[in-house]
């Protein structure tokens, strides 16, 4: 049951990872909700993702941060 579920998430988060994609490109779609969403899918199955997710959002805490101070 565990390996359906892992696969049921990589298909939902390459899907949401494409439809962000597309999403970038059209001017009226805001693709990142969905690019962000199948990424923290997809972190959750394959541990590389998961940690360059991981940086990305503490590099941007960190610019925020930044930006305040």
């Amino acid at each position: 049951m565990k390996t359906v579920i892992k696969l049921i998430k990589v298909i939902v988060g390459i899907v949401l990872v494409i439809i962000g994609f597309l999403g970038g490109l059209i001017p009226i779609f805001q693709g990142w909700i969905f690019g962000i969403s199948g990424l923290l899918l997809l972190g959750s199955v394959f541990p590389p993702v998961k940690r360059w997710t991981h940086n990305i959002i503490e590099k941007a805490k960190n610019k925020i941060k930044f930006k305040e101070s």
